[in-house]
């Protein structure tokens, strides 16, 4: 597949069908950055998506999966989390193996995959320059993360893919930072949620050797042995 085929279908993303509040507006003003840089994306490549990445998946999921932000040649160009980047590639392998996807995953919006109990979304819904959102837009747009939780009725488990992830998840739970701590294959009680930390699948991280297949393997299966 191209990346012109994928360019073609970005506008058709599959988006979501939340109640309003829930997903940022396409035109989303509330971090300045970030618009701009979604601005300057748009005129360089105006097939992208170029927009505030909704979430994907199953709205009566028992598992979310938050990432940091979309990626600027992944999410933000086809509309869909963890899509046409590296890190989609081991995180969708996985959800397939564990039971949590079905179809195939092929790197483009319309390739039929779909979640099964699964939900994943970003703690940022908006590409950041150089793919690292500033404190105070993490902390603007963590009410869209926390109204995804919050509408999810079976939610049971949520997986943070990095310390990022991990701390605005924390924060959207009105958990204690020093009772939950990041680190890899840690589980943390809120409620009736369970919160399991993996280290993030970029490429930088399996490359480096700090996350393995089979660590970021492990962490679902637990949630899958947890959640039958």
């Amino acid at each position: 597949m191209t990346i012109s085929t994928i360019e073609k279908h970005a506008a058709e993303a599959p988006t979501s069908s939340a109640p309003l509040g829930i997903e940022p507006d396409r035109n989303c003003p509330l971090c300045p950055r970030l618009a701009a840089f979604r601005a300057e994306a748009r005129a360089k490549q105006p097939g992208w998506f170029n927009a505030p990445v909704p979430s994907f998946g199953d709205p009566a999921a028992r598992l979310l999966v938050v990432g940091l932000a979309p990626g600027l040649q992944g999410a933000n160009r086809t509309g869909r989390p963890f899509t046409g980047d590296f890190a989609g590639n081991l995180l969708y392998a996985t959800l397939l193996e564990y039971g949590f996807a079905r179809g195939r995953y092929e790197a483009r919006p319309d390739d039929g995959l779909a979640l099964v109990d699964c939900l994943i979304s970003n703690a940022v819904r908006c590409v950041p320059p150089q793919n690292k959102p500033l404190p105070a837009e993490i902390n603007t747009c963590r009410s869209f993360l926390a109204a995804t939780i919050d509408h999810l009725p079976r939610l049971r488990a949520i997986i943070a893919l990095g310390r990022i992830a991990h701390d605005s998840v924390v924060k959207a739970l009105k958990l204690r930072s020093s009772a939950a701590p990041f680190g890899h294959g840690a589980i943390h009680q809120a409620g009736r949620l369970k919160l399991y930390d993996s280290y993030h699948c970029s490429r930088y991280n399996t490359n480096t050797g700090v996350l393995t297949a089979e660590m970021f393997r492990s962490v679902f299966a637990k949630v899958k042995a947890d959640m039958d």
